[in-house]
């Protein structure tokens, strides 16, 4: 799968401009990658702002297959946005957050549900249940 990962409030807590704590992504985002997955790193941020955020997954030896896009939907699409299968968001509606004032004032991205909630996509079992 190709996965668009936003940056601040995502991977690390919010602090834009400057480089956000640790909130447990890394080892989530090296199993992605280890388990044959292509991340896109899918931010606002730009600049050297954007390079902060690139060697932030260099410095965790997290590989990245594309920065905004993927690098091969040129051919098929002009389109800005970044195609992925899955995006992983702090702002996405559904995305598992948790709030803690001593690390962050605002919330960010729970990576252990994250990770089980791909765990369970990739086993192919149904993740939200709508009852009518």
């Amino acid at each position: 799968m190709q996965i668009a990962i936003d940056f601040d409030g995502t991977c690390v807590t919010h602090e834009y401009p400057e480089m956000g704590k640790d909130i447990g992504a890394v080892p989530v985002l090296q199993w992605l990658v280890e388990q044959g997955h292509k991340l896109i790193l899918f931010t606002m941020r730009s600049g050297v702002t954007l390079e902060d955020a690139i060697g932030w997954f260099k410095l965790n030896r997290i590989e990245l297959y594309g920065i905004q896009k993927d690098p091969l939907q040129h051919s098929w699409t002009k389109s800005p946005k970044a195609y992925a299968h899955v995006y992983i968001d702090d702002a996405a509606l559904g995305c598992p957050l948790m709030y803690n004032p001593e690390v962050s004032s605002r919330p960010y991205v729970h990576w252990p549900s994250i990770r089980d909630m791909l765990t369970k996509l990739f086993e192919g079992k149904q993740l939200f249940v709508i009852d009518n």
